[in-house]
């Protein structure tokens, strides 16, 4: 799996398995950082929200592995909603990270998260901060940049708007939520979509249909759903400080069939997220066709 890749708009080669590094603390994340490269994954995803750049960094210096080998995403703030505000992010992450340039640099949200998917869409801010990401670009700072959590419209917003078009776009996308008509305008737009918790952050696991499909194939649930949105042509970067879980992500040599991921697809959306569902991204305002 390791091995597999997709190819960005601008000609970037984007790994399509990666590690996730939200809800990982200092400790955490560098060593999940540090695992995760010695068992082969060479795309680590990280942001500016998630508070553990540092100790990201300390995971990349420490791993022995040549930068030029890696791929780090990281996020400007979805607070930062200026120019300035943006250009200071970028410019905080890249000391942070103590990187010469970011291989993925996306902005986390089309709003603050305390006004997720409500009223104001910030469409003109969101014009600022990707200028500022552009000019990132042109500067050599970052290798690629795209977008998270933006909805079809507020995509319109920057494509109608922008020098350089997004690459990518970050969303919500798993078994029983997958925003189908959002995955197919990102597509047609050569704008590659990225699966953050793709694993429902484990509230997909005790599912009874989806365990009987993983069943079928010998597989895990979180390992089906991992091959499910790589089948979509989605990136997946779970979430995960287990080495044991890591090498098992990995491992997605099978192919689900026509049929089960018709099934799959048809799963019945899930209504509650547990612990997390007080997230903004787990919100009923996020769930999509």
């Amino acid at each position: 799996m390791f091995n597999e890749t997709y190819e960005l708009s601008n000609g970037v080669v984007i790994p399509k398995l990666g590690l996730g590094t939200w809800l990982l603390n200092d400790e955490q994340a560098e060593q999940a950082v540090c695992d995760a490269i010695s068992i082969g994954y060479r795309h680590i995803d990280t942001a500016q929200a998630y508070a553990n750049e540092v100790s990201v960094s300390k995971g990349i210096r420490s791993c022995g592995v040549n930068r030029k080998e890696l791929f780090i995403t990281t996020k400007v703030a979805a607070e930062a909603k200026s120019y300035d505000a943006a250009t200071q992010s970028i410019n905080e992450s890249l000391a942070k990270l103590g990187l010469d340039y970011i291989d993925l640099l996306i902005i986390h949200s089309p709003q603050p998260w305390s006004e997720f998917r409500e009223g104001n869409r910030y469409f003109n801010e969101n014009k600022e901060v990707w200028k500022a990401m552009e000019d990132a670009y042109k500067a050599g700072k970052v290798k690629s940049i795209g977008l998270s959590n933006f909805l079809q419209d507020d995509v319109e917003n920057i494509l109608s708007n922008c020098e350089i078009k997004p690459m990518v776009n970050q969303i919500l996308a798993h078994v029983s939520n997958t925003p189908f008509k959002l995955i197919q305008f990102c597509q047609k737009n050569d704008i590659l979509v990225e699966a953050y918790s793709p694993i429902a952050h484990g509230a997909i696991l005790d599912h009874a249909e989806v365990k009987a499909i993983a069943v079928k194939y010998g597989v895990s649930v979180a390992q089906l759903s991992l091959r499910y949105d790589i089948q979509l042509g989605l990136v997946v970067i779970p979430k995960t400080a287990n080495p044991d879980h890591m090498r098992n992500n990995a491992e997605l040599d099978f192919v689900i069939s026509v049929e089960d991921m018709k099934t799959l697809k048809q799963i019945e959306a899930i209504q509650n997220y547990g612990e997390h569902s007080f997230f903004p991204v787990f919100g009923e305002n996020n769930k999509v066709n």
